[in-house]
């Protein structure tokens, strides 16, 4: 059990990271129940009112499940977890999962990115290039890294195929909730856009080969400026 209690100002949000990271890190295995509920709360000195919502709150990310009269049981969810568990994955990432995850960022985004380049509209290239410049004029790397992250929604978008646009999002929501330890990337913003030049170009170029390519090394190039200062 814990060894510290959880503190008082933030308990449920606190629980629940705690209680995550417990799942994840395999002290409650997928398939195991966790211990009753009194046993629980008494191990992390919070209330069973708090307990009971951080389960709530791990029940909808698909984390747990919970069976009246039976307890709440640790989901098998390699097997069974969707993209709503990326963002939770993240946030206690370890050097398996970072791995996986840029893995499917360079795949995912070179495909949708060469999609992108055959179906953009005019409207859609016009917004890539206005976004473009506004990662280049950012007055710092916070609103770069925002205007970079609404570019891949565009390139989603674009298209035109709405499981693409799924997919994008839960990377993206998984990259924003730790988005604070990549900042490192946009701090100098005309940087970051010349980085970016050569997929916006071939994308409102419409060529779907250089836009494949030019996303495969995008993010090839991000991912280890990315991960050199972790």
């Amino acid at each position: 059990m814990p060894s510290s209690p959880i503190p008082r100002d933030t308990v449920v949000d606190s629980l629940t990271d705690r209680l995550r990271d417990d799942v994840l890190s395999g002290r409650y295995p997928p398939g195991s129940y966790l211990p009753p509920e009194r046993d629980l709360a008494a191990g992390y000195e919070v209330t069973r009112t708090s307990l009971k919502h951080a389960i709530v709150r791990l029940s909808q990310a698909g984390l747990l499940e919970t069976r009246h009269g039976v307890g709440t049981r640790v989901r098998d969810y390699e097997r069974l977890g969707g993209p709503e568990l990326l963002p939770m994955l993240v946030s206690t990432v370890g050097p398996a999962w970072m791995a996986e995850i840029f893995e499917v960022r360079r795949e995912v985004g070179a495909q949708v990115a060469a999609k992108a380049a055959a179906g953009a509209t005019d409207e859609q290239r016009a917004r890539l290039r206005e976004l473009a410049a506004q990662v280049r004029e950012a007055a710092g790397g916070d609103a770069a890294q925002l205007a970079e992250c609404e570019i891949h929604r565009v390139i989603a978008a674009a298209t035109g195929n709405r499981v693409y646009g799924f997919m994008v999002n839960a990377l993206l929501n998984a990259y924003l909730a730790v988005r604070e330890g990549f900042a490192h990337a946009f701090a100098d913003p005309p940087a970051a856009a010349d980085r970016l030049a050569p997929l916006i170009d071939a994308l409102c170029d419409g060529d779907a080969g250089r836009a494949r390519a030019a996303a495969a090394a995008y993010f090839t190039e991000t991912e280890t400026i990315m991960l050199d200062a972790r």
